[in-house]
């Protein structure tokens, strides 16, 4: 009888660092005390963290071995000029802006470009990218393809509906649109990749219209993969080939460089046009720092002009993206139903499927991220109506998600297919008493990314009926 094997590392292991797992009563202990809020509880009370792939990367010895030679000049260091040119090699823009995530790269484009009441459209904005447009008083519009939510295998789940697309700049007119915003991969439909015809077909249409078009690159190389593995056409092109094209079809980039990165800190602007660029900078010089740092050590601008070489490795990108098939497989055969098919960085769970009798404005997503927690130790993060809900600012409706999912996002060469084998374990033990999970309300939130900071109480339990 034949089984279907792992996937192996392209890696080795030279340093390691201990876990400890609390007992059943410690973690009912902390998660009581965290009011129910995941993002409360330390990270020495966690066995296993999937909260996020955002800047929990295990970095190589080449980038350990750079972070030596950092130049920690304030002005000019050697250490910006060489994180520059990786920049513009890759991303194929004239100017560079670094700084130190990618909310800050996000709040600085869009204190620049969007007006009260301007529209900012998306494949799909991801929390922080909504956050701050909001912030901005601009309008956040999320433009996914049809097929984003259907439960076929289709390979481009990320795409944007460019008729609607078009639609939409026909109705409001492009004057009203600030930018259009390409998510890659796209976060919050499953971490799913966009089509490289999709980014053409976007990019025709925002250059007719004259329309600022701008990708948020955090996952740019997974997304490069899939279009080399499922696009016809791309199989026999380089990841960097495929990146390059990708690039030279919008007018800039926004990146957290903590994700495709493979750093632990750090983001940029890549842009084209020189006017911008001057706008850009004098305002990150008052909130990030001189424009050849921009709130980063020269130790880590060297290693991220490592990371995000090493991030288009094949054998890498190869292994990444089956060790996430391997553990959605895992997941599902545990009983709990998944976004499907997987996307480059994280299983999603289908709390809304997995828990019908939960409904959205009870937050099935959090109920199984906490239940994880009880059971296992396990951190992850919920990407539904607590994350995406609330009221809106604009018009004071009521708000829920679209889906009520659960992220399960994988850390970069951190943990080994046995770890991912006992979330699959602790998934299986949380799927045989589905029924006594219970929903939850809030008790305090903020205006903007509530989900950071909440408090949450859980809901009565109420009896299944089948």
């Amino acid at each position: 009888m034949s089984r279907k094997r792992q996937p192996i590392e392209p890696h080795r292991i030279k340093s390691v660092e201990p876990i400890k797992q609390l007992s059943a009563h410690e973690r009912e202990q902390r998660i009581v005390e965290a009011r129910y809020n995941i993002f409360r509880i330390d990270a020495q009370d966690i066995f296993i963290d999937l909260l996020t792939d955002s800047g929990t990367t295990a970095m190589s010895a080449r980038q350990w071995a750079a972070l030596m030679i950092g130049d920690e000049s304030y002005a000019g260091a050697a250490s910006f000029r060489n994180f520059e040119r990786t920049v513009k090699d890759i991303f194929r823009k004239r100017f560079v802006i670094p700084c130190h995530q990618g909310r800050s790269a996000e709040n600085l484009m869009f204190s620049t470009v969007v007006e009260k009441g301007k529209y900012v459209l998306n494949n799909t904005h991801f929390d922080t990218t909504r956050g701050n447009t909001l912030h901005k008083g601009g309008i956040p519009i999320d433009l996914p393809c049809p097929e984003s939510t259907s439960d076929e295998m289709e390979p481009f789940k990320g795409n944007m509906d460019t008729e609607h697309l078009e639609a939409f700049i026909n109705e409001h007119g492009a004057e009203s649109i600030a930018m259009v915003v390409m998510t890659v991969t796209n976060n919050s439909v499953g971490g799913l990749p966009v089509s490289m015809a999709n980014i053409h077909a976007t990019s025709e249409i925002c250059r007719r219209h004259n329309i600022l078009f701008f990708f948020d690159g955090a996952r740019y190389a997974e997304n490069c993969y899939f279009i080399k593995r499922d696009e016809p056409g791309y199989g026999n092109k380089s990841v960097s080939d495929i990146a390059n094209e990708m690039f030279e079809c919008c007018d800039g980039v926004m990146m957290s460089a903590k994700k495709d990165g493979m750093a632990n800190i750090g983001g940029f602007i890549a842009l084209n046009d020189e006017d911008l660029y001057q706008r850009v900078t004098e305002l990150m010089i008052i909130i990030e720092g001189f424009p050849t740092y921009g709130g980063l050590a020269g130790r880590d601008l060297e290693v991220l002009a490592v990371g995000l070489r090493e991030a288009q490795d094949f054998d890498y990108l190869d292994f990444r993206i089956n060790q996430v098939a391997y553990l959605g497989e895992q997941i599902k055969q545990a009983g709990m139903p998944i976004v499907e098919p997987t996307g480059g960085h994280a299983v999603f769970v289908d709390a809304g499927k997995f828990l019908p009798h939960v409904p959205p404005n009870e937050f099935p997503g959090q109920s199984v991220a906490v239940e994880f927690y009880r059971e296992g130790g396990i951190r992850m993060s919920e990407i539904g109506s607590l994350m995406f809900g609330g009221k809106d600012p604009n018009t004071g409706e009521e708000l829920i998600a679209v889906r009520e999912l659960v992220r399960l996002a994988m850390p970069r060469r951190v943990y080994t297919n046995s770890h991912y084998d006992y979330v699959a374990d602790v998934a299986a033990r949380i799927a045989d008493r589905r029924d006594s999970l219970t929903g939850y309300k809030v008790v305090h939130q903020t205006a903007i990314l509530r989900h950071f900071t909440c408090d949450l109480e859980p809901l009565a339990h109420k009896k299944v009926h089948s």
